[in-house]
């Protein structure tokens, strides 16, 4: 978000991000959500609404995963076969 909007829009923010659990890959994610959607919500309350819808255009024309979060989850694994959804072999002999 900081290379798509410009330094200048971030210009008068402190931005301090704790991230746990998950990999790698997504605490990284998190951390891109965290500060599109933060820099969003400092510019509704301090700063004007055209400029915030500006910047919220521009977020979710480049990726629409820095303002909305993915609601997938890994389904948890039950009795009878190896994960979620998979079963184990029947055999009738």
């Amino acid at each position: 978000p900081i290379l798509l909007l410009g330094n200048e829009r971030f210009a008068n923010v402190d931005i301090r991000i704790r991230v746990k659990g998950g990999g790698h890959v997504s605490q990284m994610y998190a951390v891109r959500q965290a500060i599109a959607k933060s820099l969003v919500a400092y510019y509704q309350k301090y700063v004007d609404e055209a400029s915030k819808k500006e910047i919220k255009d521009l977020l979710a024309a480049y990726d629409r995963t820095l303002l909305v979060a993915d609601p997938r989850r890994m389904e948890p694994k039950k009795a009878g076969g190896r994960g979620a959804r998979a079963r184990f072999q029947k055999s009738y002999r």
